[in-house]
């Protein structure tokens, strides 16, 4: 990792609250009565009524919605055993996967313990606290008998998942690999790099599904494992055979599958070259493969290929699996993950690679278009069906096997209380970053003086979704570039004063004086204001050699919204801009406007500002579902602003009846469904799931954002500028890197869809 990255990873998990997790209340807390329930004398009676009956835990307390993930720190990721205090951010990452992708409450527990014994205890002695136990990072064959003993001792669920979740996912995609192939799992010969924890429960799930135990070939750091060989322990007696290959190159030869959890670069092109018919390859090790995707692919056109990698086709990512599985577990409050748990997870995944690929998750992977096959073989990780597949899976196996404590008993209901837990539309952050790479535009910072917008461009460079254009004086760029140790090699450097710029300042000056010659700028005025950076770069977008600009960070929102107005312009449809923020929330993405232009529209101008966010939130892949704002439901109270809005929400309904508007409306009916069917069951709202929030005026829309933002934690992107002809987005005064970073993605986004209007 370079010096830049380096920090940029350290600066992550470092600034502002320490760490990636935290705790919250999820009761009222604010009076004393409350304070008196939560701890003495109330929390008493909880406290009587689990005593008599421990079951009763699962009802007054977290537990039910609690994992436990747990390491002593001896085989943390690449990096070996490192100990417990340096597993933790690898800990506190999987809590945040957790909670993320299937809304599991998560405490790390890092145990300096080495010995297996102790290590049992300490975790048996924890136990009642957790609804389920998640194993890391533990080295082999220690993990084996830590897992077999928890599992045989408590009655909660207990994965390894080093282990079991990377069997999972591999199996799936098995499954679907040998359908593609037309061969049978009972008859494939497979070869094996690696005999450590995954690939051993890799080869035992393996046999469940069918595969024989003595047509595998494994090996591990020493060579071949074989009979021959002596002091080999439990797990790896079950592999071995008579057969001897001095050799991982003799053994591939005519194989049908070979299984990777090694290390990279073990095997060559030819390898791959000798081995059967359709063959299938899983090289798992991260984050480099025992062979490249490529180099895998060129050598052979009927290959089947799966790697741990994103940026390939039939990514075997554990976060498919274990969310998911542990979902299931808890909900039905399973005594245990069983084997029948496991193969029901296998066949979820397997069989939902084969349906339709809903638009959402091709419009997440920029549009493409993802069909069962050799490059799909396993779901995507952005899928989000994937919780609604495995965890019922997973939770009726758990019934049928009899390790379940919880009966579901509907399932329909069941999966959309699943669709509620995470949100609709999550993701969203991922799928805009996701969209951006697929073609990256040419975007202008215009205070590239500062080291944060230097640094946002450096991850836009890096992640492929920007070539940036720095605007600024070079010696203080190439300065900051050096001191920061910055990636920014080839990167065009530009200073609109300098004399180098003089004929195409001079151009511009006199476009410019074209564009707005019959609203009092001269030419000589209009020359001598491209030698700000702002009207600069805002012809360069709108001359073609840029597709956006980013600028703001240091300057006020009017004296930068100024120049593209001016010489970038509203696009044709359009009466007036508007500002947008995006919240990202626990219901999934929120729209917010107009929270930066206009002060005080009317009716009509509301009405167009509504519009206006509609097509920017679809163009996002997002159906808009509206809500015209005020301190007014539907008539109950007069005043300017309450009828305004209700004129507005007239004007939407008669102009664009295919929209899902409403209003006037107070903002708690309008998130609130249960308040909202209560009330006013008639609103076009009603079981809506409202999105998008217009406010009557700026002060409104400005306010709210901001108190979010800042009390409640939300992550905002914005502002927005919607309406205008070309991308141009303006930033908040003193955005963080991460926000700066955020407004390019979506810059990027914008200026996509611009190019294809």
């Amino acid at each position: 990792m370079n010096p830049s990255s380096k920090r940029e990873a350290l600066d992550y998990h470092s600034r502002g609250r320490k760490g990636k997790i935290e705790v919250l209340p999820t009761k009222p807390y604010s009076s004393q009565k409350d304070l008196a329930l939560a701890y003495s004398p109330g929390v008493a009676e909880p406290c009587k009524a689990i005593a008599e009956n421990k079951e009763d835990v699962y009802n007054y307390t977290a537990k039910g919605n609690l994992v436990a993930v747990i390491t002593n720190g001896t085989a943390v990721l690449g990096l070996g055993d490192i100990g417990p205090e340096a597993s933790k951010p690898v800990m506190e990452g999987k809590g945040v996967l957790f909670k993320v992708f299937a809304d599991i409450d998560v405490f790390d527990i890092e145990v300096d313990a080495s010995d297996p014994e102790q290590f049992i205890n300490t975790v048996k002695a924890i136990a009642p606290t957790f609804g389920g136990i998640n194993l890391e990072d533990i080295k082999a064959p220690e993990a084996f008998e830590i897992e077999r003993r928890l599992k045989a001792e408590l009655d909660i669920p207990v994965m390894h998942d080093d282990q079991h979740g990377t069997a999972i996912i591999s199996a799936a995609a098995l499954l679907n690999a040998l359908e593609l192939a037309e061969k049978s799992i009972e008859d494939i010969r497979i070869v094996v790099s690696g005999a450590g924890a995954a690939a051993m429960s890799c080869l035992d799930l393996y046999e469940q599904l069918g595969m024989s135990a003595n047509q595998v070939d494994v090996f591990d750091s020493r060579g071949h494992i074989n009979t021959a060989r002596e002091g080999l322990d439990a797990s790896k007696q079950r592999y071995a055979n008579d057969r001897r290959f001095d050799s991982l190159a003799a053994a591939m030869k005519d194989a049908d599958v070979f299984l990777g959890l090694s290390k990279g670069g073990l095997v060559e092109p030819a390898m791959v070259a000798g081995m059967a018919q359709n063959p299938i390859v899983f090289a798992l090790a991260n984050p480099e493969p025992e062979i490249g995707y490529n180099a895998a692919m060129e050598v052979r056109d009927d290959i089947i290929m799966a790697t741990g990698r994103s940026d390939h086709p039939n990514q075997v990512n554990n976060v498919l699996g274990f969310p998911f599985i542990f979902r299931g577990a808890l909900d039905v409050r399973a005594t245990g993950i069983n084997d029948a748990m496991k193969l029901a997870a296998v066949r979820a995944i397997a069989d939902l690679a084969k349906e339709n690929v809903p638009d959402e998750v091709s419009e997440a992977y920029g549009n493409q278009s993802f069909v069962f096959g050799r490059d799909l073989i396993i779901p995507k990780p952005l899928d989000p069906r994937l919780i609604t597949y495995v965890a019922p899976a997973v939770a009726k196996a758990a019934m049928e096997s009899g390790v379940a404590k919880h009966e579901i008993k509907d399932w329909d209901a069941y999966r959309k209380n699943l669709l509620d837990r995470i949100g609709y539309d999550t993701g969203f952050a991922r799928t805009i970053a996701d969209r951006a790479k697929k073609s990256p535009k040419r975007v202008v910072f215009a205070e590239a003086d500062h080291y944060r917008v230097l640094k946002a461009a450096e991850q836009a460079l890096e992640e492929g979704i920007a070539q940036p254009i720095l605007l600024g004086r070079r010696s203080v760029i190439e300065g900051l570039i050096k001191e920061h140790s910055l990636e920014l090699e080839g990167v065009e450097v530009i200073n609109p004063r300098s004399d180098e710029e003089f004929e195409r300042r001079k151009a511009f000056g006199e476009e410019f004086f074209q564009l707005r010659m019959r609203h009092g700028l001269t030419a000589r005025e209009g020359e001598r204001l491209m030698r700000q950076r702002n009207y600069y770069g805002a012809m360069m977008v709108r001359t073609g050699l840029a597709d956006s600009l980013i600028s703001g960070l240091t300057r006020t929102y009017p004296s930068v919204i100024r120049p593209a107005l001016q010489v970038i312009g509203k696009a044709d449809d359009v009466d007036k801009v508007a500002g947008m923020y995006i919240l990202e929330t626990k219901r999934g993405p929120m729209f917010f406007a107009d929270t930066t232009v206009n002060l005080d529209p009317t009716a009509e101008e509301i009405a167009s500002i509504a519009a206006l966010t509609a097509k920017a939130v679809r163009n996002l892949r997002i159906v808009p579902r509206i809500a015209l704002l005020s301190y007014s439901n539907f008539g109950s109270a007069g005043g300017a602003d309450a009828e305004k809005m209700a004129e507005a929400a007239r004007i939407l309904k008669e102009r664009h009846p295919d929209l899902i508007v409403d209003g006037e409306i107070q903002a708690n009916f309008a998130l609130n469904d249960e308040l909202l069917s209560e009330s006013f069951p008639f609103s076009t709202l009603h079981n809506k799931r409202v999105n998008t929030l217009i406010f009557p005026n700026l002060a409104a829309g400005n306010i709210a954002y901001k108190l979010l933002q800042e009390m409640a934690g939300v992550e905002v992107q914005g502002p927005v500028l919607l309406g205008m002809r070309q991308s141009f987005h303006v930033l908040q005064m003193g955005s963080s890197v991460r926000e700066i970073h955020d407004m390019v993605r979506l810059a990027v986004v914008d200026a996509q869809i611009k190019s294809n209007a």
